[in-house]
């Protein structure tokens, strides 16, 4: 197949962070889940060698388990990676685990707590921002060397990274994609008891604050039947998302961890904490727990054995959906975030936003959603405000424009004064040092 899908010839696969071997094992298993993809090409890419030499050993593993006969290459060389790409898929996560520890152990001290902290407030901020420069290189490679191909990111935050993309790469093809939409339906199916396959779901916002704005099975409206549940169970009420839709009437499509981060209502206050069980630094633990899980992967590999397989789940990710849209022209509607040009009304042009696309042999066509109703449409031009304010930091070089974001970040100012941002965002700056663009890593007084 080529970039228009006219060839009978294999798909070519790029993983930029490859490195993440265990989601490159998921996005592997979902793609060789589809028969006619058993024989595309691989090429994986991570700087980091010995992570890509794993990645790449269990790649071979999980396509022999699954009886596909790919092409599998690997290179530390980004550019030669993408040579002849058709689809690039982004995993990065710039700094690793331990800037991720830093994005929480110095707003902690400050006494600013966060749950996830890969999204929005302080640790979205500078996650974006050393995350930048990698996306404009690799939009750089990919206009030289495979101008036709699509981008599709994983990389958190997801936002931030699709309207920097917007702006510095406009004709780059790029769609964000995240499987907090499928889960959030999931679980609801699961709590008013029907099956997930069966019900017809509409949602749109920003990725991690958007909302279910139509949720049937066979015609009817199963708000009524969750709004029962809840009323039976005083253990979902113990869930900020709940909370949350008790008081919005759209349920949030991302989990209560995350979607307690975007607000100012929860995290300042010990009681709302202990009310709605909120897991503060839960990230911290779950990225330590991501680099014990890759050290076993590497250990087994490296001793003969076959690595731990996760629980077996659904093929649920979207980018293998994507791909086999492209490769056999099949008609699926998914989740992706891309630029707002219309497709949400009373959100800001050219803001990265949530909507519903369609997949087919061309690639990705989102839909036109139309005006959110007023109370949901505000918390995300609120989330919003963060988003565009780092963006212009990074494409303006100016460094003023992050203590701004900081300023109009809820959670943010909620709990700190104007002269503790100011100064928490110095303390940021000054840690993570050269991961950040060269014109942002100055210190500065209001």
């Amino acid at each position: 197949m080529t970039g228009n899908g006219t060839s009978n010839a294999p798909i070519n696969i790029v993983f930029i962070g490859a490195g993440s071997v265990e989601f490159t094992r998921q996005l592997l298993r979902d793609i060789f889940s589809f028969p006619e993809l058993g024989g595309v090409r691989i090429a994986l890419h991570d700087i980091d060698a010995e992570r890509l030499s794993v990645a790449e050993a269990l790649a071979h593993r999980t396509a022999d388990r699954h009886g596909a006969k790919p092409q599998i290459v690997a290179s530390t060389d980004r550019r030669t990676a993408l040579e002849g790409a058709q689809v690039v898929v982004n995993m990065v996560a710039v700094g690793g685990h331990s800037a991720t520890v830093t994005d929480f152990e110095v707003p902690a001290r400050f006494g600013l707590r966060q749950t996830i902290g890969d999204t929005l407030g302080i640790g979205g901020i500078f996650r974006a921002l050393r995350t930048f420069p990698l996306l404009e290189g690799l939009a750089a490679d990919m206009a030289a060397v495979c101008p036709a191909a699509w981008l599709l990111n994983y990389t958190n935050p997801m936002a931030m990274n699709l309207s920097y993309l917007a702006g510095i790469a406009p004709g780059l093809k790029a769609a964000g994609l995240c499987h907090s939409v499928y889960w959030t339906v999931r679980d609801l199916c699961e709590i008013v008891g029907v099956p997930h396959e069966e019900v017809d779901v509409v949602s749109a916002g920003v990725n991690h604050q958007a909302w279910i704005l139509g949720w049937e099975h066979r015609g009817r409206d199963l708000y009524p039947a969750l709004d029962e549940a809840i009323a039976a169970d005083p253990e979902l009420r113990r869930r900020v998302r709940v909370d949350m839709y008790r008081r919005l009437g759209y349920y949030p499509t991302e989990t209560s961890e995350h979607s307690s981060e975007y607000v100012p209502w929860y995290l300042r206050h010990d009681a709302e904490i202990e009310r709605l069980r909120i897991p503060v630094d839960d990230y911290v633990g779950i990225s330590a727990g991501n680099l014990a899980e890759y050290g076993a992967v590497r250990d087994a590999l490296a001793a003969g054995r076959e690595p731990e397989p996760r629980e077996e789940e659904d093929a649920a990710e979207y980018a293998p959906q994507v791909i086999h849209s492209m490769a056999t022209g099949t008609l699926r509607t998914i989740q992706v975030t891309t630029a707002n040009t219309g497709l949400i009304t009373n959100l800001p042009a050219g803001a990265g936003v949530e909507v519903p696309a369609t997949l087919d042999r061309l690639g990705v066509h989102p839909h036109h959603v139309g005006a959110l109703p007023p109370q949901l449409a505000a918390l995300n031009r609120s989330f919003l405000n963060v988003v565009e304010l780092t963006v212009a930091a990074a494409i303006e070089g100016d460094p003023r424009h992050i203590r701004h974001a900081a300023m109009a970040d809820p959670a943010t100012a909620a709990a700190l004064t104007v002269d503790e941002i100011w100064a928490l965002c110095d303390a940021m700056v000054a840690a993570h040092g050269d991961a950040l663009p060269p014109a942002l890593r100055s210190s500065l007084q209001p």
